[in-house]
């Protein structure tokens, strides 16, 4: 998981931007957001850890396959690299994990009964509200 995480900073392209919100004139005169990249495919994901890392990434990532991260919460370069970072090893500790099971619920004759019950009752109601005819 660390051998993952390490290789994947070691890829890591690093830019500064100007941020905004907090900060006052500091904001016009430095850059302070980060802007990490990292091309998913130099990582050699596994299909299925690819898969879920690509879900999770979202809009994050590009068609050519880059993950663009953007940290602008803090006031200084370095908070906003530490925060990147870490959000980057979190996206990749959650792909890393496996998807639990769905146990299949299972609804013994009473219950199946009383959930039909309920289903017509609800059907009853919607149907009393169509159009209402005076003739």
């Amino acid at each position: 998981m660390a051998d993952l995480v390490d290789r994947a900073l070691a890829l890591v392209s690093e830019s500064f931007i100007a941020a905004a919100g907090p900060g006052g004139q500091n904001v016009n005169k430095v850059a302070t957001a980060v802007q990490l990249r990292l091309d998913v495919y130099a990582l050699r994901l596994e299909p299925e850890v690819f898969h879920r890392f690509k879900q999770l990434a979202g809009s994050r990532m590009t068609a050519k396959g880059e993950l663009v991260l953007t940290a602008r919460r803090f006031r200084t370069q370095e908070a906003n690299r530490t925060d990147a970072r870490k959000r980057l090893a979190e996206l990749l500790e959650e792909a890393q994990k496996l998807p639990e099971k769905r146990a299949k619920s299972r609804l013994n004759r009473v219950g199946k009964t009383e959930r039909l019950a309920g289903k017509k009752r609800r059907g009853a109601i919607k149907a009393g509200r169509g159009k209402v005819s005076f003739d």
